[in-house]
């Protein structure tokens, strides 16, 4: 059993894979509600841009069950458990950096996917009882905006070219004069919400990678000092 620095150390180890086990409840909880709103009101983006939720969910998942696996290790005093630990939070760690990068890297790609599968849901509102309909709605209602670019997109693309009264200012306006309609179009709008929003979790995971390499030092000085009791005995 460990003693002096060294059992202080356990009850931090602990303490950190506690934290660490609500942290990944939370990125599940953030993933689900991220699913949830793209599934139910942004549904024009089809299944491609659920990529985001479903690696926050998957995420953690795994700190979930990566923070039981520490709690266990350190309370246990557990040389194999411990150093398993350690190399899974590093290797953790080294996949939200290359997660981080390439987002970097790709998004204006996302962008450029983004508007066109915007533009593509278009042609086929015309359905007033469709699911197309309905995130139109949402999405013009939440970001005060009109079409992909500005309201000149729905008499381009729509198939009656009439512009939907969700783009009114005011509602129940006519929709065919256009000073009373939403000027923005919602692609800048929306990318405006998903860069806010990928901020705070850029900014929550940075902050998340500073506490596992504190993580990775606690379970190696941990495993370190097991590993020398159990040659001493």
């Amino acid at each position: 059993m460990v003693e002096g620095g060294m059992k202080c150390v356990k009850y931090l180890l602990f303490a950190f894979n506690f934290l660490f086990f609500l942290a990944g409840i939370g990125v599940i909880v953030v993933g689900s509600i991220v699913e949830t709103k793209f599934r139910e009101d942004y549904d024009f983006f089809g299944t491609k841009f659920n990529a985001v939720s479903i690696f926050l969910i998957v995420v953690g998942s795994i700190i979930f069950l990566l923070g039981f696996f520490g709690c266990c290790g350190a309370w246990k005093e557990n040389y194999c458990m411990t150093m398993t630990f350690a190399v899974l939070l590093l290797l953790i760690f080294v996949l939200e950096i290359a997660g981080g990068i390439a987002g970097f890297v790709f998004r204006k790609q996302i962008e450029d996917e983004a508007k066109d599968a915007m533009l593509k849901t278009m042609g086929n509102y015309e359905n007033s009882k469709s699911k197309v309909v309905r995130t139109w709605k949402v999405a013009q209602g939440d970001f005060k905006c009109c079409g992909v670019n500005n309201y000149t997109d729905w008499l381009d693309h729509s198939p009656n070219k009439t512009i939907p009264d969700s783009c009114c200012m005011i509602h129940g306006c006519d929709t065919g004069d256009y000073t009373k309609l939403y000027q923005k179009g919602c692609l800048n709008s929306f990318i405006d919400w998903a860069k806010s929003k990928i901020l705070i979790i850029g900014g929550a995971g940075i902050g998340l990678a500073f506490v596992q390499i504190l993580g990775v030092i606690l379970a190696c000085c941990l495993a370190r000092t097991i590993k020398k009791e159990y040659e001493v005995v």
